[in-house]
């Protein structure tokens, strides 16, 4: 598909990757940093950590990559956990490791050049009780593990890597042909289709019946155990904790999501960088579920599924918990290869509100802004401000509102044909999730398949979305489906194909200067029974009025000029 980049406005992103780091994480230390955010927010606080300090080498750790350090790890944390918590350091070298489970009072400070790698050993992951996918299961313990913790830091420039290779399903369509034969050739199996490589027989044959990773037909803790291998755990999970700190290191190649803060209190995440390989099944990068208090920023991401995402619980299991992600700062960002460079959802059945995205660069993101849900879900999404976005070459969709989600990429779900959806109205209930009160401001698209994409449920549109001083370079324009209170206000587009906007069933909608390049007298196509007052305000400069078409069935009156 055509993805042209616009070279000032790319250049203008290549000027936001080069923003000095450090003056940007400094200036988040000042209440100034706060100014701007559009709800009410305490600022973030940081952990307090006991300035005692010890060295890993001083327990017998051995560098070199061949010598498992779990002990030396553990006696580290406990020798300063001993003196009310402190610094470990981590010195240069490869330190080969089973988990590490964490302390309160506790900064992990791996110093440049330090490579900790988790052993590939699954045995030494023995199942717990936890939270994926949004779901109370079982499930591997994490290479980096916490729960009921404060003052936690992460520090130095050091690299985590969690070996994830040996842990995930690779599909072959998502290699070069010789990286396929390296897998085939480690060992693992093949499926019938010969088209996806597994770990082991026994993760394949686990993973059939799954809801997408989570195995809910077995309740016992026996059960689990017999499918081991395919309980692949997030690298860094750390649960109902306060005052956490990641600032400086690279998290790589995780098991499944990179890094899982659940319900912690005062989060930070700087000045980090968050790898998996492109083609890693589940690879998320941050996965920030049911916390308060958040901060996320001058950070990068290039992963194999979203980058930064707002989670709050799947289903049932999410609206038990019943707690939100709430009060969020993303700010001066940068994420490369992603299936969402900020995603909330689709795990949001305890909601999320007031979150601010700010001065952030996507480049070749599968989507740029990507928000998804589905019926059975629940939970209310509100107070979501989003502004100074620069996006180039989106393979999908730039903007993206996705009420009918199916577990898979939009790419994976353009290949085949587009989301199947049933335009029936259903019964509202605690299961039918909401999307309201969302302002994306200041946007420029530079290349992508389409570039914004809004569609609710009959029974809940998505509502009072503003959308303002955007300016899109992409194949397609805007699709509308059952959505209530839309405002699009200056808003300047080059769209390949000639129709740009489609509405079906919109309501109380506004277009206020907008432009477009299409000569098409269907440049604008209304549709849809339940179509209301949707208004087109006059632009001496542009006249909308001879590129609109509305369908038969929209009630007489619903279109105004």
């Amino acid at each position: 598909m055509k993805t042209k980049t616009i070279s000032i406005v790319f250049s203008l992103a290549l000027l936001v990757c080069g923003l000095p780091f450090k003056t940007i994480a400094q200036n988040s230390k000042s209440n100034a940093f706060y100014s701007d955010i559009e709800f009410k927010m305490q600022k973030v606080k940081e952990p307090v950590i006991p300035k005692n300090t010890v060295n890993l080498k001083d327990f017998g750790a051995v560098s070199g990559g061949y010598v498992l350090n779990t002990k030396a790890f553990a006696d580290a944390i406990e020798a300063v956990s001993k003196k009310g918590g402190g610094k470990v350091i981590i010195p240069p070298g490869i330190w080969l490791t089973g988990p590490i489970i964490l302390k309160s009072n506790i900064e992990l400070h791996a110093e440049t050049g330090a490579l900790i790698k988790f052993s590939t050993d699954k045995s030494l992951y023995p199942i717990i009780e936890t939270s994926f996918e949004g779901l109370n299961t079982w499930r591997c313990i994490s290479p980096i593990y916490g729960k009921n913790l404060e003052n936690i830091a992460f520090t130095g420039n050091g690299v985590w890597d969690g070996s994830g290779e040996v842990w995930r399903q690779v599909k072959k369509s998502k290699l070069t042909d010789s990286q396929w034969k390296k897998f085939v050739a480690s060992g693992g199996v093949l499926n019938e289709k010969k088209d996806s490589w597994y770990p082991s027989e026994t993760f394949m044959k686990a993973s059939v019946g799954a809801d997408q990773n989570v195995r809910l037909d077995l309740k016992t803790k026996e059960q689990f155990e017999e499918i081991h291998d395919f309980l692949r755990p997030v690298m860094v999970s750390i649960q109902n904790s306060k005052r956490v700190l990641f600032d400086g290191p690279v998290f790589q190649n995780s098991p499944a999501w990179n890094i899982h803060p659940l319900m912690v209190e005062d989060l930070i995440l700087r000045n980090v960088t968050v790898r998996n390989p492109w083609y890693s099944q589940n690879g998320d990068g941050l996965d920030v579920e049911s916390c308060k208090n958040v901060l996320i920023e001058n950070s990068s991401f290039d992963v194999g599924d979203d980058a930064i995402c707002i989670k709050s619980g799947k289903d049932k299991d999410g609206r038990d918990r019943g707690i939100p992600c709430e009060n969020i700062i993303v700010k001066n960002n940068i994420v490369y290869h992603g299936h969402g460079g900020v995603t909330v959802g689709s795990e949001m059945s305890g909601g999320v509100k007031n979150l601010h995205v700010s001065n952030c660069t996507f480049m070749g993101t599968d989507v740029g802004l990507r928000f998804k849900s589905t019926r059975g879900r629940g939970g209310v999404v509100e107070n979501i401000f989003i502004s100074n976005i620069y996006m180039t070459d989106i393979p999908s969709q730039a903007i993206s509102f996705d009420l009918y989600y199916g577990g898979k990429s939009i790419a994976e779900t353009l290949a085949e044909g587009g989301t199947k959806v049933a335009n029936k109205m259903m019964p509202v209930n605690v299961e039918t999730p909401q999307f309201k009160n969302i302002s994306i401001k200041n946007i420029t698209i530079a290349g992508a398949y389409q570039a914004v994409f809004l569609q609710g449920l009959p029974e809940m549109n998505l509502e009072n979305i503003e959308i303002s001083n955007l300016t899109a370079k992409a194949e397609n324009g805007f699709s509308i489906i059952d959505a209530n209170g839309i405002k699009i206000s200056n808003v300047k587009l080059d769209i390949e194909k000639p129709a740009v906007f489609e509405i079906y069933n919109g309501k109380n909608m506004s277009f206020k200067n907008v432009e477009f390049n299409s000569k098409s007298d269907k440049a604008i196509s209304i549709n849809g029974e339940v179509s209301q007052n949707i208004e087109f305000v006059p632009n001496p400069n542009f006249d909308l009025s001879k590129k609109i078409s509305v369908g038969e069935t929209v009630p007489k009156g619903a279109v105004k000029f």
